[in-house]
């Protein structure tokens, strides 16, 4: 997707208010319009996209509310797509991206031809709807992330700190700091996968709240990464008794919910060693369902 230029933030809004935080399986909520934007496109894409440009007369619309229960894109995690719907309006939500504490929710007004004013208004009640299907996709491999990082540490790969995650469905992975050697890859990606079918098969529940900083940190073993700020109450994500970790995305219910993990291959992203002489991650990459 072509990059385009962020619209200014509204002066004044208070930051968006995340509805899936509090309740990551909902689908539907209400929420007030701040503002609505003309997106511009980047210079460069309007350079080379000239005439898709003057066809879609600047490009698409990004819709700006007091609330929302889309997740944008972040953390690893594709954004929600659905629809935003008022009294003779009806929005198209086809991405949705979090900007200095705003989300702003990218699309297009369904049959908004030229001259038609079917558009949100300012300070206008709206209804929000999600993609169930692409939401709950989306959750499926987010937690089929994290539960790889509980069956690294089972199968006894002590040695590696969870880094990077990419729970997109073009080929989902997660980079570790730490090294297997060459001669256990094999073993330990088949131990992996079994590890994983055990723990889908047994279930546990997924619990996601927001702890003040001390209770967050016991849940996460005992301390949380240094970019948590030690004033902030971080939003925990928990696997049953496993060891917790901060997430803003969004899980399934329970364990058993994910189909199945399996791993498709570990790698290391580029040599084992750069020439400034820093080990690089090592990657599993992995399939759901």
């Amino acid at each position: 997707m072509a990059t385009e230029a962020a619209p200014a933030r509204p002066a004044g809004p208070t930051p968006t208010k995340l509805v899936y935080f509090d309740d990551m399986w909902a689908l539907r909520s209400a929420a007030t319009v701040l503002a609505v934007h003309q997106v511009s496109p980047s210079p460069l894409f309007s350079a080379v996209h000239a005439y898709e440009v003057a066809a879609e007369e600047g490009g698409r619309v990004a819709v700006v509310l007091d609330a929302t229960v889309f997740h944008p894109q972040g953390g690893g995690q594709p954004a929600d797509t659905g629809v935003i719907s008022a009294a003779g309006a009806r929005f198209l939500v086809e991405d949705v991206r979090a900007k200095d504490g705003l989300v702003f929710h990218y699309g297009r007004f369904d049959d908004a031809g030229e001259g038609c004013e079917h558009r949100f208004k300012e300070g206008e009640s709206v209804s929000l709807e999600v993609d169930a299907e692409r939401r709950s996709f989306n959750s499926r491999l987010h937690s089929a992330g994290h539960l790889l990082d509980i069956c690294v540490h089972n199968v006894g790969l002590f040695q590696l700190e969870p880094g990077k995650g990419y729970h997109f469905p073009d080929g989902p992975f997660v980079e570790y700091k730490g090294a297997i050697p060459q001669d256990q890859i094999q073993d330990k990606k088949n131990e992996l996968e079994r590890e994983a079918k055990r723990l889908i098969s047994e279930g546990a529940k997924v619990l996601v709240s927001i702890f003040p900083y001390e209770e967050a940190a016991k849940l996460c073993g005992g301390s949380l990464p240094s970019y948590i700020s030690k004033d902030s109450t971080p939003r925990i994500v928990k696997f049953g008794e496993y060891p917790g970790g901060p997430c803003g995305g969004t899980h399934v219910a329970d364990i058993s919910s994910i189909n199945s993990l399996k791993v498709i291959t570990i790698f290391y992203a580029k040599p084992v060693f750069s020439h400034f002489g820093f080990p690089m991650p090592i990657k599993i990459m992995w399939v759901e369902g």
